[in-house]
C-alpha cells in the first residue's frame, strides 16, 4: 500500500531517476515584466524583492559557480550526486533567446544535473522559447513551473498578476503539445478568496491535465504591498487548521497521476510577518498527514 496519500515529488523522482534528487535554486539574472515597467513596477502584491527567489544563489556568479556553491552548501545533508537545476528567481524565460540558451545549456550539461525546472510566466513563452525548451528536453528532462495562483479573475487583478486566465491556459496547451511537463502554482489564503475559490482553481488545474501542482500557503512578507494591506487590517492570515483542511480537500480532487510538488512553503524568516505558525514546517506537514489519517480515505483508497 502506498505510504503517502498522494503522488509526491519524492515518489516521482525515484521512479524517473531511480534515487532521491535534490533541487538547487539558481538565478539566471532576469527580472519580470511586472517589475521592469512593461506591465508594472511593483510585481505581484505578495512578491518579495527577491522575486520569489529568496533562497536562490547570487546572479553575480556564473551558472556553473552557482551550482558548485549550492552543492557545497547542502553537502552535509544530502550525500547523493543527482540534482535538479531550479531557475527560480523572477521570470526565467524573460530574456533574449541567446541568453536563455547559454544559461540553460550550461546547467543541463553538468553531469550532476539530472534535469531542469524553470519558473516563469505564461505570457513570457514565445514560440522560439518553447522550441528551445523542447530541444533541451531531449537532452535531459525539463519542467516548466507556471504561477497561476488562482482562477478567480477578480483576485488575479487584485494581486496584480498581469495576465488573464486564458493566457495561462494557452501556454499550458502549447507546452504540452511540445512535450514539456507543466507544474502549476496555486496559493491558498489570498485575501477575499473562499474555500470554493480554492477548489475551483484545483479543478481547473486538474482539467488541464497538467503533470504537477504546487500548493503554496500565502506568506505575508515585509516590504510588499500585501504587508501594507495586512498591517492595515484588511485581511487575516489563515489558521493552521483552515490551511490543513483546505490542502487535503484540494489533494483529494486531484487526478491520482498528478505529482504533488509542494503542500506548504518556506517564507524567509527575516521577512515573514504572517502566519507565524508556518515557520514550523515539520508541524505543518505532520498536521496535513494527520488529517489524511483522520479521514482515512484518499480517492477511494484506504490510507494508513
Amino acid at each position: 500500500m502506498n505510504q503517502e496519500p498522494f503522488y509526491s515529488i519524492n515518489q516521482y523522482n525515484r521512479k524517473v531517476y531511480g534515487e532521491k534528487v535534490y533541487k538547487i535554486s539558481l538565478n539566471g539574472g532576469m527580472t519580470c515584466p511586472n517589475r521592469d515597467g512593461t506591465l508594472g513596477t511593483k510585481g505581484c502584491i505578495f512578491c518579495s524583492k527577491g522575486g520569489s527567489g529568496d533562497f536562490a544563489a547570487s546572479a553575480v556568479l556564473s551558472i556553473s559557480e552557482q551550482i558548485e556553491e549550492a552543492i557545497e552548501r547542502i553537502s552535509k545533508k544530502y550525500t547523493g550526486n543527482s540534482y535538479i537545476a531550479y531557475f527560480q528567481a523572477f521570470t526565467n524565460t524573460y530574456a533574449p533567446i541567446s541568453h536563455l540558451e547559454k544559461i540553460f545549456t550550461e546547467a543541463i550539461m553538468d553531469s550532476r544535473i539530472s534535469g531542469l525546472a524553470i519558473a516563469t510566466r505564461p505570457d513570457c513563452l514565445e514560440p522560439d522559447k518553447i522550441e528551445l525548451l523542447s530541444k533541451l528536453n531531449q537532452i535531459k528532462p525539463v519542467t516548466i513551473e507556471l504561477g497561476l495562483q488562482t482562477t478567480n479573475e477578480n483576485t488575479a487583478r487584485y494581486i496584480n498578476r498581469g495576465y488573464a486566465l486564458d493566457v495561462f491556459d494557452d501556454a499550458c496547451h502549447r507546452l504540452k503539445k511540445a512535450g514539456i511537463p507543466v507544474v502549476a502554482h496555486m496559493i491558498v489564503g489570498l485575501p477575499g478568496e473562499t474555500h470554493d475559490d480554492y477548489i475551483t482553481t484545483a479543478k481547473h488545474i486538474s482539467e488541464l491535465k497538467l503533470e504537477g501542482i504546487k500548493i503554496q500557503l500565502l506568506h505575508v512578507l515585509r516590504d510588499t504591498d500585501l504587508a501594507t494591506e495586512y498591517n492595515e487590517g484588511k485581511f487575516e492570515a489563515l489558521s493552521l487548521t483552515e490551511y490543513v483542511s483546505t490542502v487535503v480537500d484540494i489533494i483529494e480532487i486531484l487526478p491520482p497521476e498528478m505529482v504533488v510538488h509542494r503542500i506548504t512553503g518556506d517564507g524567509p524568516k527575516d521577512l515573514l510577518i504572517a502566519p507565524l505558525w508556518s515557520t514550523n514546517k515539520k508541524n505543518v506537514l505532520n498536521s496535513i498527514m494527520k488529517e489524511f489519517r483522520n479521514r482515512n480515505t484518499y480517492q477511494g483508497k484506504e490510507y494508513r
